[in-house]
């Protein structure tokens, strides 16, 4: 769970939404720009959120994805996103070996990387109206981007899980255009994370691991591949992975992180 903790001082003009949907809140904050024009896009993103649920949901039968995942629709026949997202999918699956899965039960569930992807469209959907800071808090996940003012990074508190109410970092963007901050664990949704090899709860070491990368899209499926992994594998396989640093803490409130993750504390 991450939160943006910070204001700048001499900020640009804010303009700020809250959405409630997919089951979580997405908190939109967007600094300088045209304001008519950072309005009409604060707009456009709320309402792709809110599309993406339609589409996305695996709770409700009615969606896209469900339809797929009975065999009542193929791919060609859904929105242009849903190939999109399934092509991404594919690739978080290579990239982890399998660690990071798109099924669950046996059933279609492309869950696990729909929100990142998602809160990491509305954050560049955003900055493409002209705004030169964008924060976008999908449900604790967080893509930065610009900055929020002169001199000053956006910066983002890490929960700590073992310490409710404290944080076990904080994340400064200093200096990347591009920055987004995800975790997974058991501390807000319990055992929520699936060990794809078993198809049950991952039963691992780990209580959380938050990732530091450029795009939310690849930080949230890094994150939840890693949880399943455990904190040895886990460890061991974000340290190789290009442009992307790590916090791990474990069950017995021991704390590992990659070997430049204090690049981006502060």
């Amino acid at each position: 769970m991450a939160d943006t903790v910070a204001e700048p001082v001499e900020a640009p003009a804010a303009e700020r939404r809250v959405v409630e949907t997919m089951g979580t809140v997405f908190s939109l904050d967007v600094r300088g720009g045209d304001s008519g024009a950072v309005r009409a896009a604060l707009e456009e993103a709320a309402a792709g959120l809110c599309r993406v649920d339609e589409v996305f949901s695996t709770y409700r039968e009615d969606t896209q994805i469900s339809r797929l995942a009975r065999g009542e629709l193929d791919v060609g026949q859904c929105d242009p996103e849903v190939a999109e997202v399934l092509e991404l999918a594919a690739e978080a699956e290579r990239v982890s070996d399998g660690w990071f899965s798109t099924r669950y039960r046996g059933r279609l569930d492309p869950t696990g990387i729909v929100k990142g992807w998602a809160t990491e469209r509305a954050a560049r959907r955003l900055l493409a109206a002209g705004a030169s800071g964008v924060s976008v808090n999908g449900g604790g996940d967080v893509q930065l981007l610009g900055s929020p003012g002169t001199g000053r990074p956006w910066r983002v508190g890490v929960s700590d899980p073992l310490r409710p109410g404290g944080l076990a970092a904080v994340v400064s963007a200093a200096g990347a255009g591009e920055l987004a901050v995800a975790t997974s664990g058991t501390a807000e949704r319990g055992d929520h994370i699936v060990d794809p090899r078993t198809g049950r709860s991952a039963v691992t070491d780990l209580v959380a691991v938050t990732v530091v990368a450029p795009r939310l899209t690849w930080a949230d499926c890094w994150a939840t591949a890693a949880f399943a992994m455990g904190s040895r594998e886990g460890l061991s396989w974000l340290e190789a992975l290009p442009d992307t640093e790590a916090l791990l803490i474990t069950a017995g409130d021991e704390v590992r992180c990659t070997a430049n993750l204090a690049t981006w504390l502060g």
